[in-house]
C-alpha cells in the first residue's frame, strides 16, 4: 500500500486574481468519502473566472485561501469508513455536484439545483466551487460524486464531467432519432455536445463557429457553419434544413447573440437549450409564443456521467482530438494564460500534478 504523505503540493488561490503553488496538508476523507490522488485535471471555461475573483464575487470562492479544480480524474487511495462503492485503487473520474440528498429537488435527482446549494451544514458540495477541488496532488470526494472509468486515460477521463454535461444538454432538448440539431460555439463543450447529440441519434448535427475549432468539429462529424464564410449564419441553417430550421439549437458559447441566433434557428416546435452563460439577453417571447419554442436550462450533468463512460470507451464520443495541451501543476499560469488567450490553438488543456 502506497503511504500517503501528510503534506501535499497544491494551486491556492489567494485572493482575486492571486494564486501560488503551495505546500498544504492533505486532505482526510470523511466516512463516505474516498482520498483520490490526481491523475489529472482539466481546466474548465468557468475556471479563469473562479480565479479572478470577480465575475462570481463571494460565491464562486467563497473566501481565501482556497483550492479550486473540477473536472479531475485518478485513483483512490483510501476511503471513508462508510463509503462501500469504492476501494483503494480504483480509477475514477469526478463530477462537480454533491447535493444534500433530501431536498424535493435532490429527492427526484436533480441535485445540480439542489434546494440547500452552498450550504454546507446540509451535506451540499459543489468541488472546486464552494468547497475544495481538484488542481492538487490528492482531493478529497463524495463517493455519490466519483465514478468507475476502469482502464480510461486520466486526461481523457477529465473530460467525463463536460461531457455529462454534453449528455445533460441533449436530454434537456429532448433529441430524438432522426431530428437535426445545432450547435452555437466549438469549444469542449460544444464539440461534445454535437457528438453526443449524434450518439443519441440525432440525423445531422450542425457547428456554428470559426477557424480552427470549427475545422475541428468538422473533423468530428459535423456539418460547419462557418461565421466568416456566412454573415448570417441562421439563413444559411435554414438553406441547409428547406427553409424550416433545425430541431434542436444548443448555445454553448454563452453569448447574447449566439442566443438570439439560437431561437431564430429553431423550427416551429423547436427547443432551445442554453449551457453557456450568456447574462442579460434581450428577445422576443411573443415569437417564442407564436412558434411554441421551448427555452432550456442546463445546470452540469445530473445522473449522466455513468452514462457517457461506456460512449467514451466504445469511441462513440471522441475525447482525444479536443485536448490540445499538457502542463505540469507549477506551470499553472502558462496553462491558464494557453486556455484564456488560446495560444497554439488551445481547445481543452489538461494539468497533471
Amino acid at each position: 500500500m502506497t503511504e500517503i504523505p501528510k503534506r501535499m503540493k497544491a494551486l491556492v488561490l489567494t485572493g482575486p486574481g492571486e494564486f501560488e503553488i503551495r505546500e498544504v496538508e492533505t486532505p482526510l476523507p470523511g466516512p463516505q468519502d474516498a482520498l483520490v490522488k490526481v491523475g489529472a485535471i482539466a481546466i474548465c471555461g468557468t475556471d479563469p473566472a473562479i480565479v479572478e475573483g470577480v465575475k462570481f464575487k463571494g460565491l464562486w470562492p467563497p473566501g481565501y485561501p482556497f483550492i479550486p479544480g473540477h473536472e479531475w480524474s485518478g485513483t483512490v487511495v483510501q476511503s471513508g469508513e462508510e463509503a462501500a462503492r469504492f476501494k483503494v485503487g480504483d480509477r475514477v473520474a469526478a463530477e462537480a455536484h454533491k447535493g444534500c440528498g433530501f431536498c424535493r429537488n435532490c429527492m427526484i435527482g436533480r441535485y445540480t439545483i439542489c434546494e440547500n446549494y452552498g450550504k454546507l451544514e446540509t451535506g451540499h458540495q459543489h468541488y472546486g466551487f464552494t468547497v475544495p477541488g481538484g488542481y492538487a496532488e490528492y482531493v478529497v470526494a463524495s463517493e455519490r460524486s466519483i465514478h468507475h472509468i476502469g482502464d480510461m486515460p486520466f486526461d481523457v477521463a477529465t473530460n467525463v464531467d463536460t461531457a455529462a454535461t454534453a449528455l445533460h444538454s441533449i436530454k434537456r432538448g429532448r433529441v430524438a432519432a432522426g431530428e437535426d440539431i445545432c450547435v452555437f460555439g466549438p469549444g469542449a463543450v460544444g464539440l461534445l455536445c454535437f457528438q453526443v447529440g449524434l450518439a443519441s441519434g440525432a440525423a445531422r448535427g450542425f457547428v456554428v463557429g470559426r477557424r480552427h475549432r470549427l475545422a475541428l468539429a468538422k473533423e468530428l462529424g459535423a456539418i460547419p457553419i462557418d461565421y466568416e464564410q456566412f454573415d448570417d449564419p441562421v439563413k444559411e441553417i435554414k438553406r441547409q434544413t428547406e427553409g424550416k430550421g433545425v430541431d434542436v439549437a444548443i448555445d454553448c458559447a454563452g453569448k447574447p447573440q449566439t442566443v438570439q441566433q439560437c431561437l431564430a434557428a429553431v423550427k416551429k416546435g423547436g427547443r432551445v437549450v442554453n449551457t453557456g452563460f450568456p447574462g442579460n439577453v434581450d428577445f422576443n417571447i411573443t415569437d417564442v409564443v407564436m412558434r411554441e419554442i421551448d427555452v432550456l436550462g442546463v445546470r452540469a450533468d445530473p445522473n449522466t456521467a455513468e452514462e457517457v463512460i461506456p460512449l467514451i470507451n466504445k469511441g462513440a464520443i471522441r475525447i482525444k482530438p479536443i485536448i490540445t495541451h499538457h502542463f505540469p501543476l507549477d506551470k499553472f499560469g502558462d496553462a491558464l494564460e494557453t486556455f484564456t488567450k488560446k495560444l497554439d490553438n488551445a481547445v481543452k488543456v489538461v494539468i497533471e500534478p
